[in-house]
């Protein structure tokens, strides 16, 4: 049985351009976002004496997700001063 044609009107070649943009960086944000979370779930397991450094790889992390547009600058901004203020409390103990 021959194929159906799809009704309406056809996308166009720009549009579809912009559908494999949004759909290559959509999976991008997204690679970069569970990296983040990653590293944060490392935060929090780690010894109180590793903490500072891996405090530091979430930050940056945080600023490159933050320069790129991945996340909302005042979000990565908020997430450190939390992160930070638990750190310093895990290692005041």
């Amino acid at each position: 049985m021959a194929e159906k044609k799809p009704k309406g009107p056809q996308k166009r070649p720009s549009a579809l351009k912009r559908d494999m943009q949004a759909e290559t960086r959509r999976l991008r944000n997204r690679s970069r976002k569970a990296e983040i979370f990653t590293e944060r779930k490392k935060l929090e397991a780690a010894p109180a004496e590793k903490k500072s450094s891996h405090l530091s790889n979430v930050v940056s992390l945080l600023d490159k997700a933050a320069k790129k547009g991945t996340i909302h600058p005042n979000k990565a901004s908020r997430l450190k001063s939390r992160l930070a203020v638990r750190t310093n409390k895990a290692l005041a103990k």
